[in-house]
Protein backbone atom coordinates (compact mmCIF):
# COMPACT_ATOMS: atom_id res chain seq x y z
CA UNK A 1 0.00 0.00 0.00
CA UNK A 2 1.58 3.24 -1.16
CA UNK A 3 0.58 5.70 1.57
CA UNK A 4 -0.56 3.33 4.22
CA UNK A 5 2.81 3.05 5.88
CA UNK A 6 2.03 6.33 7.61
CA UNK A 7 -1.53 5.78 8.22
CA UNK A 8 -10.04 -6.48 18.72
CA UNK A 9 -6.08 -18.66 40.48
CA UNK A 10 -7.50 -21.52 39.48
CA UNK A 11 -10.18 -21.79 36.88
CA UNK A 12 -13.18 -24.03 36.96
CA UNK A 13 -12.92 -26.50 34.11
CA UNK A 14 -15.91 -26.14 31.82
CA UNK A 15 -16.59 -26.32 28.11
CA UNK A 16 -15.56 -23.04 26.54
CA UNK A 17 -17.84 -21.31 24.08
CA UNK A 18 -16.40 -18.24 22.46
CA UNK A 19 -18.64 -15.24 23.18
CA UNK A 20 -18.30 -14.10 19.58
CA UNK A 21 -20.34 -17.06 18.37
CA UNK A 22 -23.52 -15.20 19.19
CA UNK A 23 -22.51 -12.13 17.24
CA UNK A 24 -20.24 -13.59 14.60
CA UNK A 25 -17.44 -11.07 14.16
CA UNK A 26 -19.46 -8.02 15.18
CA UNK A 27 -17.12 -7.04 17.92
CA UNK A 28 -13.83 -7.73 16.25
CA UNK A 29 -13.92 -5.01 13.70
CA UNK A 30 -12.38 -2.85 15.98
CA UNK A 31 -11.64 -1.10 16.01
CA UNK A 32 -10.91 0.27 13.63
CA UNK A 33 -14.43 0.34 14.90
CA UNK A 34 -15.46 0.17 18.50
CA UNK A 35 -15.59 -3.57 19.24
CA UNK A 36 -18.79 -4.67 20.88
CA UNK A 37 -18.02 -5.80 24.45
CA UNK A 38 -20.26 -8.85 24.37
CA UNK A 39 -20.91 -10.66 27.60
CA UNK A 40 -20.79 -14.41 28.07
CA UNK A 41 -24.49 -14.93 27.56
CA UNK A 42 -26.51 -12.63 25.32
CA UNK A 43 -30.30 -12.42 25.56
CA UNK A 44 -32.34 -12.07 22.42
CA UNK A 45 -33.66 -8.55 21.81
CA UNK A 46 -37.39 -8.08 22.31
CA UNK A 47 -37.65 -6.07 19.09
CA UNK A 48 -36.45 -8.27 16.25
CA UNK A 49 -35.37 -7.19 12.78
CA UNK A 50 -35.11 -9.60 9.88
CA UNK A 51 -31.68 -10.86 8.88
CA UNK A 52 -32.16 -9.49 5.37
CA UNK A 53 -32.50 -6.01 6.88
CA UNK A 54 -30.00 -5.88 9.73
CA UNK A 55 -27.08 -7.81 8.21
CA UNK A 56 -26.56 -5.37 5.29
CA UNK A 57 -26.92 -2.46 7.74
CA UNK A 58 -24.34 -4.02 10.07
CA UNK A 59 -21.94 -4.73 7.18
CA UNK A 60 -22.19 -1.14 5.94
CA UNK A 61 -21.75 0.38 9.42
CA UNK A 62 -18.89 -1.95 10.34
CA UNK A 63 -17.01 -1.25 7.11
CA UNK A 64 -17.73 2.47 7.32
CA UNK A 65 -16.29 2.79 10.83
CA UNK A 66 -13.03 1.10 9.86
CA UNK A 67 -12.61 3.03 6.61
CA UNK A 68 -13.65 6.30 8.29
CA UNK A 69 -11.07 5.85 11.04
CA UNK A 70 -8.43 4.98 8.48
CA UNK A 71 -9.39 8.12 6.53
CA UNK A 72 -8.77 10.16 9.68
CA UNK A 73 -5.37 8.56 10.25
CA UNK A 74 -4.07 8.58 6.67
CA UNK A 75 -5.85 11.16 4.52
CA UNK A 76 -6.54 13.78 7.20
CA UNK A 77 -3.29 12.94 9.02
CA UNK A 78 -5.03 12.90 12.41
CA UNK A 79 -2.61 10.36 13.89
CA UNK A 80 -4.01 10.12 17.41
CA UNK A 81 -5.62 6.72 17.97
CA UNK A 82 -5.68 6.98 21.78
CA UNK A 83 -7.61 10.25 21.61
CA UNK A 84 -10.00 8.85 18.98
CA UNK A 85 -10.75 5.73 21.03
CA UNK A 86 -11.25 7.83 24.16
CA UNK A 87 -13.64 10.08 22.25
CA UNK A 88 -15.59 7.07 20.94
CA UNK A 89 -15.93 5.62 24.43
CA UNK A 90 -16.98 8.94 25.95
CA UNK A 91 -19.59 9.37 23.22
CA UNK A 92 -20.81 5.80 23.81
CA UNK A 93 -21.02 6.33 27.58
CA UNK A 94 -23.20 9.40 27.07
CA UNK A 95 -25.18 7.81 24.24
CA UNK A 96 -26.14 4.69 26.17
CA UNK A 97 -27.40 6.78 29.06
CA UNK A 98 -29.49 8.92 26.73
CA UNK A 99 -30.96 5.78 25.15
CA UNK A 100 -31.65 4.35 28.61
CA UNK A 101 -33.83 7.33 29.41
CA UNK A 102 -35.52 7.74 26.03
CA UNK A 103 -35.90 4.21 24.59
CA UNK A 104 -36.37 0.57 25.60
CA UNK A 105 -33.07 -0.55 24.05
CA UNK A 106 -31.37 -0.72 27.45
CA UNK A 107 -34.18 -2.28 29.43
CA UNK A 108 -31.86 -5.24 29.94
CA UNK A 109 -29.77 -3.09 32.28
CA UNK A 110 -32.54 -3.40 34.86
CA UNK A 111 -31.82 -7.12 35.17
CA UNK A 112 -28.08 -6.63 35.68
CA UNK A 113 -26.91 -5.86 39.20
CA UNK A 114 -23.27 -4.82 39.35
CA UNK A 115 -21.94 -4.98 42.90
CA UNK A 116 -18.75 -3.29 44.05
CA UNK A 117 -17.03 -6.66 44.33
CA UNK A 118 -18.12 -7.64 40.80
CA UNK A 119 -16.90 -4.32 39.47
CA UNK A 120 -13.44 -4.74 40.99
CA UNK A 121 -13.06 -8.43 40.15
CA UNK A 122 -14.74 -8.52 36.73
CA UNK A 123 -15.69 -5.23 35.08
CA UNK A 124 -12.42 -3.42 35.82
CA UNK A 125 -9.96 -6.10 34.59
CA UNK A 126 -12.06 -6.79 31.49
CA UNK A 127 -12.24 -3.03 30.91
CA UNK A 128 -8.44 -2.80 31.07
CA UNK A 129 -8.10 -5.51 28.42
CA UNK A 130 -10.81 -3.84 26.35
CA UNK A 131 -8.98 -0.48 26.45
CA UNK A 132 -5.65 -2.07 25.54
CA UNK A 133 -7.24 -3.93 22.64
CA UNK A 134 -8.92 -0.78 21.30
CA UNK A 135 -5.82 1.41 21.59
CA UNK A 136 -3.46 -1.12 20.02
CA UNK A 137 -5.80 -2.14 17.21
CA UNK A 138 -6.30 1.51 16.26
CA UNK A 139 -2.59 2.28 16.53
CA UNK A 140 -1.84 -0.52 14.05
CA UNK A 141 -3.57 1.51 11.33
CA UNK A 142 -0.74 4.03 11.50
CA UNK A 143 1.65 1.36 10.19
CA UNK A 144 -0.34 -1.27 8.28
CA UNK A 145 -2.99 -1.33 5.59
CA UNK A 146 -6.66 -2.03 6.29
CA UNK A 147 -6.40 -5.14 4.12
CA UNK A 148 -3.46 -6.64 5.99
CA UNK A 149 -4.93 -5.84 9.42
CA UNK A 150 -8.15 -7.67 8.50
CA UNK A 151 -6.02 -10.67 7.55
CA UNK A 152 -4.19 -10.59 10.88
CA UNK A 153 -7.49 -10.42 12.78
CA UNK A 154 -8.32 -13.86 11.44
CA UNK A 155 -5.81 -15.16 14.01
CA UNK A 156 -8.07 -14.16 16.94
CA UNK A 157 -9.82 -17.57 17.23
CA UNK A 158 -6.40 -19.25 17.40
CA UNK A 159 -5.37 -16.92 20.23
CA UNK A 160 -8.60 -17.74 22.06
CA UNK A 161 -8.00 -21.45 21.71
CA UNK A 162 -4.37 -21.19 22.84
CA UNK A 163 -5.38 -19.23 25.94
CA UNK A 164 -8.23 -21.62 26.77
CA UNK A 165 -5.88 -24.59 26.36
CA UNK A 166 -3.22 -22.96 28.52
CA UNK A 167 -5.65 -22.51 31.40
CA UNK A 168 -7.25 -25.91 30.75
CA UNK A 169 -10.62 -24.32 30.06
CA UNK A 170 -10.94 -26.48 26.99
CA UNK A 171 -9.20 -29.68 25.97
CA UNK A 172 -7.41 -29.79 22.61
CA UNK A 173 -8.87 -32.00 19.89
CA UNK A 174 -7.83 -33.10 16.43
CA UNK A 175 -10.47 -30.91 14.82
CA UNK A 176 -9.38 -27.84 16.74
CA UNK A 177 -5.75 -28.62 15.92
CA UNK A 178 -6.64 -28.65 12.21
CA UNK A 179 -8.40 -25.30 12.63
CA UNK A 180 -5.40 -23.79 14.40
CA UNK A 181 -3.09 -25.09 11.66
CA UNK A 182 -5.31 -23.74 8.85
CA UNK A 183 -5.68 -20.26 10.31
CA UNK A 184 -2.04 -20.01 11.39
CA UNK A 185 -0.79 -21.15 7.98
CA UNK A 186 -3.13 -18.78 6.18
CA UNK A 187 -2.10 -15.76 8.27
CA UNK A 188 1.58 -16.69 7.90
CA UNK A 189 1.24 -16.83 4.09
CA UNK A 190 -0.64 -13.51 4.09
CA UNK A 191 2.14 -11.95 6.15
CA UNK A 192 4.84 -13.39 3.89
CA UNK A 193 3.08 -11.90 0.88
CA UNK A 194 2.65 -8.42 2.43
CA UNK A 195 4.52 -5.90 0.27
CA UNK A 196 4.71 -3.20 2.95
CA UNK A 197 5.35 -5.29 6.04
CA UNK A 198 6.10 -3.19 9.11
CA UNK A 199 7.41 -4.96 12.21
CA UNK A 200 6.13 -2.31 14.64
CA UNK A 201 2.67 -2.47 13.12
CA UNK A 202 2.70 -6.27 13.11
CA UNK A 203 3.69 -6.48 16.79
CA UNK A 204 1.09 -3.84 17.68
CA UNK A 205 -1.72 -5.71 15.93
CA UNK A 206 -0.54 -9.05 17.35
CA UNK A 207 -0.68 -7.56 20.85
CA UNK A 208 -4.18 -6.20 20.10
CA UNK A 209 -5.30 -9.71 19.10
CA UNK A 210 -3.80 -11.15 22.29
CA UNK A 211 -5.59 -8.59 24.49
CA UNK A 212 -8.88 -9.09 22.65
CA UNK A 213 -8.66 -12.87 22.95
CA UNK A 214 -7.84 -12.56 26.66
CA UNK A 215 -10.83 -10.23 27.11
CA UNK A 216 -13.20 -12.72 25.50
CA UNK A 217 -11.89 -15.58 27.61
CA UNK A 218 -12.19 -13.51 30.81
CA UNK A 219 -15.75 -12.56 29.91
CA UNK A 220 -16.62 -16.23 29.63
CA UNK A 221 -14.95 -17.02 32.96
CA UNK A 222 -15.86 -13.99 35.09
CA UNK A 223 -19.28 -13.12 33.70
CA UNK A 224 -20.50 -16.65 33.11
CA UNK A 225 -24.30 -16.66 33.23
CA UNK A 226 -24.64 -12.87 33.36
CA UNK A 227 -27.01 -11.73 30.63
CA UNK A 228 -26.03 -8.51 28.90
CA UNK A 229 -26.68 -7.63 25.27
CA UNK A 230 -24.00 -5.62 23.42
CA UNK A 231 -25.56 -2.24 24.24
CA UNK A 232 -26.02 -2.99 27.95
CA UNK A 233 -22.45 -4.27 28.07
CA UNK A 234 -21.24 -1.09 26.41
CA UNK A 235 -23.28 0.90 28.94
CA UNK A 236 -21.12 -0.53 31.74
CA UNK A 237 -17.76 -0.77 30.00
CA UNK A 238 -17.63 2.54 28.09
CA UNK A 239 -17.24 4.83 31.14
CA UNK A 240 -14.61 2.55 32.67
CA UNK A 241 -12.60 2.33 29.46
CA UNK A 242 -12.97 6.05 28.74
CA UNK A 243 -11.52 6.83 32.17
CA UNK A 244 -8.65 4.37 31.69
CA UNK A 245 -7.84 5.81 28.28
CA UNK A 246 -8.00 9.38 29.56
CA UNK A 247 -5.32 8.44 32.10
CA UNK A 248 -3.17 6.97 29.33
CA UNK A 249 -3.67 9.90 26.93
CA UNK A 250 -1.31 12.43 28.65
CA UNK A 251 1.57 9.94 28.49
CA UNK A 252 1.03 8.92 24.87
CA UNK A 253 -0.31 11.81 22.81
CA UNK A 254 -0.46 14.65 25.33
CA UNK A 255 -2.19 17.83 24.17
CA UNK A 256 -1.29 17.39 20.51
CA UNK A 257 -4.69 15.99 19.40
CA UNK A 258 -6.51 18.89 21.05
CA UNK A 259 -4.48 21.37 18.98
CA UNK A 260 -5.67 19.52 15.85
CA UNK A 261 -9.38 19.68 16.67
CA UNK A 262 -9.88 23.03 14.98
CA UNK A 263 -8.39 21.67 11.75
CA UNK A 264 -10.47 18.49 11.81
CA UNK A 265 -13.68 20.23 12.82
CA UNK A 266 -16.59 19.08 15.00
CA UNK A 267 -18.55 17.50 12.13
CA UNK A 268 -15.84 14.92 11.42
CA UNK A 269 -15.45 13.94 15.08
CA UNK A 270 -19.17 13.77 15.85
CA UNK A 271 -20.11 11.91 12.67
CA UNK A 272 -17.26 9.46 13.22
CA UNK A 273 -18.41 8.69 16.77
CA UNK A 274 -22.05 8.48 15.65
CA UNK A 275 -21.28 5.79 13.08
CA UNK A 276 -19.35 3.78 15.70
CA UNK A 277 -22.24 4.10 18.16
CA UNK A 278 -24.82 3.13 15.53
CA UNK A 279 -22.78 0.01 14.89
CA UNK A 280 -23.26 -1.04 18.53
CA UNK A 281 -27.01 -0.46 18.24
CA UNK A 282 -27.07 -2.59 15.10
CA UNK A 283 -25.22 -5.32 17.00
CA UNK A 284 -28.15 -5.58 19.44
CA UNK A 285 -30.50 -6.52 16.61
CA UNK A 286 -27.86 -8.67 14.95
CA UNK A 287 -28.00 -11.04 17.95
CA UNK A 288 -31.34 -12.46 16.93
CA UNK A 289 -31.00 -11.98 13.19
CA UNK A 290 -30.01 -15.47 12.12
CA UNK A 291 -28.01 -18.61 12.70
CA UNK A 292 -24.34 -18.69 13.56
CA UNK A 293 -23.50 -19.79 10.01
CA UNK A 294 -25.38 -16.86 8.46
CA UNK A 295 -23.66 -14.34 10.73
CA UNK A 296 -20.25 -15.92 10.15
CA UNK A 297 -20.68 -15.74 6.38
CA UNK A 298 -21.84 -12.13 6.74
CA UNK A 299 -18.64 -11.38 8.68
CA UNK A 300 -16.51 -13.04 6.00
CA UNK A 301 -18.30 -11.07 3.28
CA UNK A 302 -17.73 -7.87 5.24
CA UNK A 303 -13.99 -8.59 5.55
CA UNK A 304 -13.74 -9.21 1.82
CA UNK A 305 -15.52 -5.92 1.15
CA UNK A 306 -13.13 -4.13 3.53
CA UNK A 307 -10.09 -5.53 1.78
CA UNK A 308 -11.55 -4.56 -1.59
CA UNK A 309 -12.38 -1.08 -0.28
CA UNK A 310 -8.85 -0.71 1.07
CA UNK A 311 -7.47 -1.46 -2.38
CA UNK A 312 -9.85 0.86 -4.22
CA UNK A 313 -9.98 3.77 -1.77
CA UNK A 314 -6.52 3.79 -0.22
CA UNK A 315 -4.41 2.16 -2.90
CA UNK A 316 -3.51 -0.89 -0.82
CA UNK A 317 -1.52 -3.52 -2.69
CA UNK A 318 -2.28 -7.18 -2.10
CA UNK A 319 -0.50 -10.12 -3.67
CA UNK A 320 -1.82 -13.49 -4.96
CA UNK A 321 -0.03 -15.17 -2.05
CA UNK A 322 -2.01 -13.01 0.39
CA UNK A 323 -5.27 -13.84 -1.35
CA UNK A 324 -4.48 -17.56 -1.13
CA UNK A 325 -3.30 -17.34 2.49
CA UNK A 326 -6.32 -15.34 3.60
CA UNK A 327 -8.64 -17.80 1.84
CA UNK A 328 -7.08 -20.64 3.84
CA UNK A 329 -7.45 -18.63 7.07
CA UNK A 330 -11.09 -17.84 6.27
CA UNK A 331 -11.75 -21.52 5.67
CA UNK A 332 -10.39 -22.28 9.12
CA UNK A 333 -12.41 -19.41 10.60
CA UNK A 334 -15.67 -20.65 9.10
CA UNK A 335 -14.88 -24.17 10.32
CA UNK A 336 -14.20 -22.78 13.81
CA UNK A 337 -17.44 -20.80 13.90
CA UNK A 338 -19.58 -23.69 12.69
CA UNK A 339 -17.95 -26.49 14.66
CA UNK A 340 -19.54 -25.53 17.98
CA UNK A 341 -15.98 -25.35 19.34
CA UNK A 342 -16.18 -28.97 20.44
Amino acid sequence: MSRQQSTDQSFEKRPFVEPTDQLSSAQKDGNDELPTPVSAQVPRPKLKVSAATIIPVWIVLSSTVILYNNHLYSTLNFRYPVFLVTWHLTFAAIGTRVLQRTTHLLDGAKDVHITKDMFVRSILPIGLLFSASLILSNTAYLYLSVAYIQMLKAFTPVAILLISWSFRIQEPSKKLAVIVFMISTGVALASHGELHFNLVGFITQAAAVAFEASRLVMIQLLLHGLKMDPLVSLHYYAPVCALINSLVLPFTEGLAPFYELARIGPFILISNACVAFLLNIAAVFLVGAGSGLVLTLAGVFKDILLITGSVLLFGAQITPLQVFGYSVALGGLVLFKTSGNK
